[in-house]
């Protein structure tokens, strides 16, 4: 075949592609020049054992002879188009192939190869004091170590070997025979070396103990604000996953010396997702935000999974490396400065990770895979094959009765701990941490102990850490973990929301398992929340689907939000540790499947420019203010009773006591508050005195109030929290706003929102970069209200688009990324 011809016609046959000047298309497959290529074997780097034969083919076009040299000796030659050779190597080494082939003009052309003869693998004991991963000795020298029972041999390459294997780089084997090591020398301090472990011939990957790994598909989309001089992927000289290692890099330098960690009952822990909470999705912007973290009084800060995971935009929890900080977020050093400054404000940092299970990328889960059966193989030493559990499964399951997989797990655990300081962890998942077939519902003593022995090798290297479970097994089994020291999510989602959207049918609005006592427990250790990552937002489903009567509609936003207020006076008051999600405590109101379950959300900061939305940050900010500072709302003596629409709580603890009372109903009701005494109590909100001569006398609430009483006069919040406050508008935007289109950069949709102040005539157009316009998205008259429109950029090429907003004599532009 010497070319190939190209017909181009339309559907019907009325236009037929021409080449240029008209004529037939022909490409040529061959030029006349001289060529010489080795065929066989096609790769550049080959391996062969000793004694064993290797045929070479060589062919060429336009030679009169082709010459073949190994290690520059000539070896054979031929006037044929074909050469071959059967290529026998005797001794151990890199042996270099070459072919030459020369025209009648005596040109030449050449063509390459190596081939890494294999001898015995060095036998060697592992020096003392090293562990799996990267050893720094010195400023110049590195050990790497590498777990691979079974393998037969391991190459490590990198920078240090332009990144081809060489029997200087191979690695020995330790006496267990499990375990390969090599002493790496004359590196260049503070020079980051770029390498990965070549395993049996075809496998490549990362060092599994790596502090931080080059991504070639992802890297790239990391801005330099984010993460500034990123060290370059090595295009073209290997493939997957690289792991770096830099000797004498500085330690950080840790500013919060008499950091002291808050109770672990008295904690309030608000979870967030760096991308969806800040719009750089940097550890630096984090950083200026903690003074709203300490206005609004929480003391810890869960960060949703941040070692590298894969891809850049996810939620965390598809792991890939345990031990690098995932980029897209900043640099090590920009996370331990985040937990340095959240210390500094005696913030709590917990660190949401997963060890439940991998996924694709995790080296140890490549090191032993059947690709036939597309899961890790029976020989794998930290993965089970599958997972037991016959409900719920994700990734490749980890195998915790495995000695290998607890090694993994208390190196991981420990790390995280000393290296970063962080305060403790919330382990996704807990009810996976068993090979007990089903649905891991049912109690397990097998897992009951790999938790515990978990917890007391955590507890080895930090005796105050905070250790929380997602565990939803039962309940013994919690009770069980709890009175060991651990912490147990609690989710009362489900019935919290019933009682916000003002519905109580069959007792669903009773959320009396917030509390630890409901469930038996004899110690605090129950973690409650209202919403978390996982559940549908509060705010969202009043809006949807809250219940009405007469003028009294939940679906109204601002009675959504003080229903937000109402449930919140029953959590915060209720003795045990506590978590918010994120903007929970500005009434966030995009469903949790906005843009998808784990799609980027809107970053809506704007939210607490609205005054009764900022109101709700008050309110639960005064709330918390009463759990953090006094005893009473810690205490172990108190009673609910949430079963009806109406609700209540009474506390008491030395020289105070609280009853809180609130009407979850759409109308008016009365309860018996049951105050413990009669005499003065205090409305907290109000600070007003009120003279209690019966306790057993109803209160009237209407629909959606509440009221928390002390016994003791306390400083009262700022005056007017609880109420709403009409604006000129009565709730319409104030202004005309054009919002960032998010997420930014995107691929392929994105959404932009937009706020109309008056009834206007609206339209949104996109632009590119040379301002040609390429779509209008909004043509139209606009009530006044908050719009979102979507938009599809899989029609466009990459690059910088501006979409303009006209409406009435309002107009804004903005900028947008579209990257394919």
């Amino acid at each position: 075949i010497l070319e190939l011809a190209f017909v181009f016609r339309s559907p019907d046959g009325s236009i037929t592609g021409r080449d240029i000047g008209g004529g037939d298309i022909f490409v040529n497959l061959y030029d006349d020049d001289l060529t010489a290529e080795i065929i066989e074997p096609p790769a550049d780097i080959n391996f062969a054992e000793k004694n064993e034969k290797y045929i070479i083919t060589v062919i060429s076009k336009g030679a009169y002879e082709i010459e073949l040299f190994v290690d520059q000796v000539s070896v054979k030659k031929t006037t044929n188009d074909t050469l071959y050779y059967g290529f026998k190597p005797v001794s151990p080494g890199k042996v270099k192939i070459k072919s030459v082939a020369r025209d009648n003009n005596n040109n030449t052309v050449s063509d390459s190869l190596y081939y890494i003869v294999r001898g015995e693998t060095v036998s060697q004991s592992l020096p003392d004091g090293l562990s799996h991963g990267i050893n720094y000795i010195d400023d110049s020298t590195v050990t790497l170590v590498l777990y691979a029972p079974l393998k037969e041999f391991v190459y490590v390459i990198g920078d240090f070997s332009d990144w081809e294997p060489d029997p200087v780089y191979e690695m020995k084997l330790d006496d267990d025979r499990s375990t390969f090591w090599l002493t790496i020398e004359g590196l260049e301090k503070n020079k980051e070396y770029g390498f990965q472990y070549l395993i049996d011939e075809y496998l490549l990957i990362p060092d599994p103990y790596a502090e931080k790994v080059l991504d070639p598909w992802n890297d790239k989309y990391i801005p330099t604000s984010v993460y500034p001089d990123l060290k370059e992927y090595p295009i073209g000289k290997t493939t997957g996953i690289v792991s770096v290692f830099e000797t004498g890099e500085n330690d950080f330098v840790w500013s919060a010396q008499n950091y002291d960690r808050p109770e672990k009952e008295n904690l309030v822990i608000y979870e967030l997702l760096v991308r969806d909470f800040v719009s750089t999705h940097s550890y630096k912007t984090l950083i200026d935000t903690l003074d709203y973290f300490v206005k609004l009084g929480v003391n810890a800060i869960e960060l949703m999974p941040v070692n590298e995971f894969e891809g850049n935009e996810s939620w965390g929890y598809n792991p890939m490396m345990y031990f690098a900080p995932d980029k897209y977020y900043g640099t090590s050093q920009d996370l331990k400065a985040f937990i340095d400054a959240a210390h500094t404000k005696g913030i709590a940092v917990i660190m949401d990770i997963v060890l439940n299970h991998a996924y694709d990328l995790n080296p140890m889960v490549r090191m032993y895979f059947d690709d036939a059966g597309n899961r890790p193989s029976p020989d794998n030493p930290w993965f089970n094959i599958a997972s037991p559990n016959t409900v719920y499964s994700w990734g490749y399951d980890f195998n915790h009765e495995s000695q290998a997989t607890k090694d993994f797990v208390d190196r991981v655990n420990k790390f995280w701990l000393t290296e970063y300081k962080f305060d403790g962890f919330r382990f996704d998942f807990t009810k996976g941490f068993t090979n007990t077939p089903g649905d891991g519902g049912r109690y397990d003593a097998s897992r009951i102990n790999i938790l515990k022995r978990m917890a007391d090798k955590i507890w080895e290297a930090d005796p105050d850490a905070y250790i929380i479970l997602e565990h939803f097994a039962d309940n013994n089994e919690e009770r069980e973990l709890s009175n060991y020291g651990m912490m147990i999510w609690g989710n009362l989602n489900y019935n919290y929301n019933e009682a916000t959207m003002g519905y109580n049918e069959g007792g669903k609005s009773n959320f009396s398992g917030i509390s630890y006592k409901t469930r038996g427990w004899t110690n605090p250790n129950l973690v409650g929340y209202m919403e978390s990552h996982d559940e549908e937002r509060l705010m969202y489903k009043n809006m949807q689907y809250g219940n009405a009567s007469d003028d009294y509609n939940i679906q109204d936003l601002y009675t959504a939000v003080n229903r937000i207020k109402l449930a919140s006076a029953f959590f915060y008051t209720v003795p045990g540790p506590k978590m918010l999600w994120q903007f929970g405590e500005l009434g966030y109101d995009y469903s949790i499947e906005y843009n998808g379950r784990v799609g980027n959300k809107p970053i809506r900061w704007d939210y607490y420019d609205d005054i009764n939305r900022l109101n709700l940050y008050k309110t639960i900010s005064a709330l918390i203010y009463l759990k953090r500072n006094y005893d009473v709302f810690s205490t172990t003596d108190y009673s609910i009773d949430f079963t009806g629409p109406v609700k209540k709580i009474n506390l008491n603890h030395g020289a105070m006591s609280a009853t809180v009372v609130g009407n979850f109903d759409v109308v008016e009701r009365s309860i018996n508050p049951e105050f413990q005494f009669e005499g003065t109590w205090y409305d907290y909100f109000t600070a007003a005195s009120v003279y209690v001569s019966d306790t057993q006398a109803p209160l009237v609430l209407m629909p959606g109030e509440f009221k928390i009483f002390t016994s003791k006069k306390l400083p009262a919040p700022e005056e007017g929290i609880l109420t709403y406050i009409s604006t000129p508008n009565n709730g319409i935007p104030g202004d005309f706003i054009l919002h960032q289109n998010y997420p930014n950069p995107f691929n392929p949709v994105t959404n932009i929102i937009y706020s109309v102040a008056e009834i206007s005539a609206v339209d949104i157009k996109i632009y590119d970069i040379l301002g040609r316009q390429v779509v209008t998205l909004v043509n139209e008259i606009k009530l006044p209200g908050e719009y979102s429109v979507e938009f599809d950029g899989s029609k466009l090429s990459s690059g910088i688009y501006y979409y303009k907003l006209n409406a009435g004599s309002f107009t804004a532009v903005k900028k947008m990324m579209l990257i394919k």
